[in-house]
């Protein structure tokens, strides 16, 4: 089995291909919805390869808020569920953290939704720190 290998997904074939992934994640999301989120500004999406199997995505954007320095932001962290528990998951978020120091970022942040304990125990198994909520009002 070769390495895995993390690249940026930037053609509407590599998306498409990613959708499936995204939706294990976003279950209720359209396949137009998820293609739409190629058009964010500073929106990338980046794929875990092994051999030319896609087996985890990233999406991320770099902000900066008043409450917090310069950050890469994580939308979207999923590896597909066949392969979870195989150390994707880490290499995905070891190669966040490589991109987000080498654009002078001080943070790596992301929401987690309530109830989704695994994923909770994953990212505070990684080194991450619980530092606040997100609330949130639908418009």
């Amino acid at each position: 089995m070769a390495d895995p290998r993390i690249e940026e997904l930037t053609t509407e074939e590599e998306w498409d291909a990613a959708i499936p992934i995204l939706k294990e994640l976003w279950t209720d999301a359209s396949d137009e919805f998820v293609r739409s989120w190629r058009d964010e500004d500073g929106y990338r999406l980046f794929g875990l390869f092994v051999d030319e199997e896609l087996r985890g995505v990233v999406g991320l954007s770099i902000q900066r808020v008043l409450h917090h320095a310069r950050h890469a932001w994580i939308h979207d962290f999923v590896v597909t569920a066949a392969h979870r528990g195989e150390g994707y998951g880490s290499e995905l978020l070891d190669f966040v953290e490589s991109w987000a120091e080498a654009r002078d970022c001080k943070y790596v942040a992301l929401a987690n939704r309530e109830g989704n304990d695994d994923a909770l125990e994953f990212y505070e198994g990684e080194g991450m720190e619980r530092w606040g909520y997100v609330v949130e009002t639908e418009l």
